[in-house]
């Protein structure tokens, strides 16, 4: 299997207020057909697909659906860059969880709900930097644009450091 994720549905309670939310958060749908609204994004698309549709095509129950433990990232490329897409997303009817902060190892973050409680975080992580057309990496984008390399492993402390200063 590649690794890459190509498509994320989100399954939603009333689809025309699932699209109008994220329309104003800022995005375009694209055409599609009928009974699902999709938005492409960089690389990838997010699907909204009625949750009753989704259990029938799952084969489960829709209780069994539920909401939480995943969240969906937007990451951004300054850490004053993520209050204002949270606002964007207060403004357009989600819930904000957390709003932005700063966080332990040293990027800003918050956390907000749509209105059928997908959770997104929006994030800055400094140590990642944004590829041309934004795109993610976890370990960023050189100046030139092109995915900088994983940093080399720390080395295995020495099993036998041998004596210490004051042996003799």
């Amino acid at each position: 299997m590649d690794q890459r994720v190509s498509l994320i549905t989100l399954a939603v309670d009333d689809l025309d207020r699932a699209r109008t939310f994220y329309e104003a958060v800022g995005w375009e749908p694209t055409d599609v057909a009928d009974g699902i609204v999709a938005f492409d994004l960089i690389d990838q698309t997010l699907c909204l697909y009625p949750r009753s549709d989704l259990a029938r095509d799952m084969g489960v129950d829709v209780a069994s659906l539920g909401t939480g433990g995943t969240t969906l990232a937007c990451n951004v490329a300054r850490a004053e860059d993520v209050q204002p897409v949270v606002e964007r997303f207060r403004a357009a009817g989600g819930t904000v969880l957390r709003d932005a902060h700063e966080v332990f190892w040293g990027g800003t973050t918050s956390y907000v709900a749509d209105p059928d409680g997908n959770v997104w975080e929006v994030a800055h992580n400094p140590f990642a930097p944004l590829g041309p057309a934004g795109a993610f990496r976890w370990h960023g984008f050189d100046e030139q644009g092109g995915p900088r390399p994983a940093p080399a492993p720390a080395a295995a402390p020495d099993p036998d450091p041998g004596p210490g200063p004051d042996a003799p």
